[in-house]
Parts: structure tokens; sequence; C-alpha cells
């Protein structure tokens, strides 16, 4: 065997069809588009989803659920995280610095998960009942956002 004589197995490779040269080929005419229509002419194709004028499908259909943009912006810290850090007053800042929450993190809450035994001071961090109260137990104080005492 010589690399210049390697050729594909008898039938594997196929002309390409070359439609409208005449009859003989068997495509010729209307070179496999039928007679008359819009799709029949040069330039004469629509949008995906175009059902002729009929309501499409997707327009058809309910709209159902919604995505929230802001999902992400809240993220939560358990309460193990913060008696890992060192300092004893925590706001936004100080846990973007230390990695426990994401850099672009807008608020963050303190949930109840883990055991805290030191005194620290949450300051303009959201936390859940449970978690104020251990945190409270503890010794330490929460001063709550602006926004969330508006709203309890």
């Amino acid at each position: 065997m010589e690399l210049n004589k390697i050729k594909p197995a008898a039938g594997s490779k196929r002309n390409k069809k070359r439609v409208g040269r005449g009859i003989g080929c068997g495509w010729g005419k209307t070179a496999g588009r039928g007679h008359k229509g819009q799709k029949a002419r040069a330039g004469g194709f629509h949008k995906v989803g175009f059902e002729g004028g009929q309501m499409p499908l997707h327009r058809r259909l309910p709209k159902r659920g919604f995505h929230s943009l802001s999902a992400g912006d809240t993220a939560e810290v358990r309460l193990d995280t913060l008696q890992k850090l060192k300092v004893d007053t925590i706001d936004l800042a100080v846990l973007k610095k230390a990695g426990a929450v994401p850099l672009l993190a807008i608020r963050a809450k303190v949930i109840l998960a883990g055991e805290l035994k030191r005194k620290i001071e949450l300051k303009g961090v959201l936390a859940s009942k449970g978690a104020r109260a251990a945190i409270e137990k503890a010794g330490g104080s929460v001063d709550q956002p602006a926004a969330e005492k508006a709203g309890s």
C-alpha cells in the first residue's frame, strides 16, 4: 500500500446534485422546487416559525412562569462562616473581603446553619429569625439595614 494510492471505498462518495441543468438529469425545469408559490421563487423565504399568516404556535400558547433578574443579588452566609472570621464587627464589605459572599452580591443574609460561640456585631446585613436569636444568645447584636426595619 502506498499513501498516494489510497482512495475511498467504491460508491461511498457521490457527486453533489446539480439542479436546474436540463431534463436529462431529472432535476431540470423547476429544480425540485415544485410549481409556483413563495418557496419556488428566488429570495422567497420567511422567518422561522412563520405559518402563512396563521397565528404561530409560539404566540398561541400561554405564557408561563417568571425568571427573577434579582434572584442572585442576595448571598447566604452560615453562622459557622461568621465563627471563622477574625473580626468582631461584620458588614457586607468584610464578608466580600473574606470571600464569604461573591463580589457581585448586593445584599447578604445570615442563616441559622452551624454554631456561633463568640460575640459578633452584625451591621447592614440581613439575618433570619433563628440566626438573629443565635447571635444575640452568644452576646452579639444585629443592626439591620433600613429597608428591613421598615418592612418588619
